[in-house]
């Protein structure tokens, strides 16, 4: 059963910056758990707007902010080789600390929305998305995390930052990740450095690897979509957020 949304361009203010935010909400006045919804390398594209509308189909507050605000505004493109390469140039010019900043403005701007229920919030994220999602679950104020094939996670970070695996100890809240097993980007030892680290801090969390599914399994844009996976990973989606927020 899923309840009529609205959609809304906006802008979140962080300081001097202005980040573009995508919004899905439903229609009827009431209080709804707010999720932050992390794009890929691609932007705020047509793929993590639809992403968003299907969260708040649900019974949720979907903000989905512009990530690479500062590097490109307006960015958004499709998944062809070329696209694949401008949106890499963009995530290595990054910055851990800018993206935590960003990320907490806009959950802050979620707080002030009139439908938006008081408490903890929601990340959903994919690719590069899926790593911003491991690194922001480690903020108080985030108390379910789906990370969706973030590759780098152990061992990468724009600059000479930490990874976001380095703040594992301070993620408060429950974190999903998921993985296809032909990930070629995300080597099973990498998983399992992941798995480690949740478990040695004690994180509440569930990892999730499916057999035949490779990068992008859940962006039915993408050749690698996989159907199966993808049903299956929104279901314990679903799941995580229900229980949790």
């Amino acid at each position: 059963m899923t309840v009529d949304i609205k959609t809304t361009l906006v802008n979140i203010p962080n300081q001097d910056l202005q980040i573009a935010g995508y919004v899905a909400e439903p229609v009827a006045v009431g209080q709804y758990p707010v999720v932050i919804v992390i794009q890929e390398i691609f932007g705020v594209n047509s793929h993590i707007r639809d992403v968003a509308e299907r969260i708040a189909k649900e019974g949720y507050v979907a903000i989905a902010p512009a990530i690479y605000q500062r590097q490109a505004p307006g960015f958004e493109t499709g998944y062809t080789p070329e696209s694949i390469e401008a949106g890499k140039k963009l995530k290595d010019q990054t910055n851990s600390a800018e993206i935590l900043s960003d990320l907490e403005a806009t959950i802050a701007y979620g707080m002030t929305l009139p439908n938006a229920k008081p408490g903890g919030v929601g990340l959903i994220g994919f690719c590069f998305g899926g790593w911003i999602a491991y690194l922001g679950a480690s903020l108080p104020t985030v108390k379910a995390t789906a990370s969706f094939y973030g590759a780098g996670i152990p061992h990468w970070a724009p600059g000479n930052a930490e990874p976001p695996i380095a703040y594992t100890d301070k993620i408060q809240g429950t974190l999903y990740a998921f993985f296809g097993l032909e990930d070629a980007s995300i080597p099973m030892a990498d998983t399992e450095q992941i798995e480690q680290a949740l478990s040695k801090y004690q994180v509440n969390h569930k990892i999730f690897r499916y057999p035949g599914a490779d990068h992008g399994f859940f962006c039915d844009q993408r050749a690698s979509y996989n159907a199966e996976a993808a049903t299956d990973a929104w279901q314990k989606v679903k799941q995580l957020f229900q229980t949790e927020l």
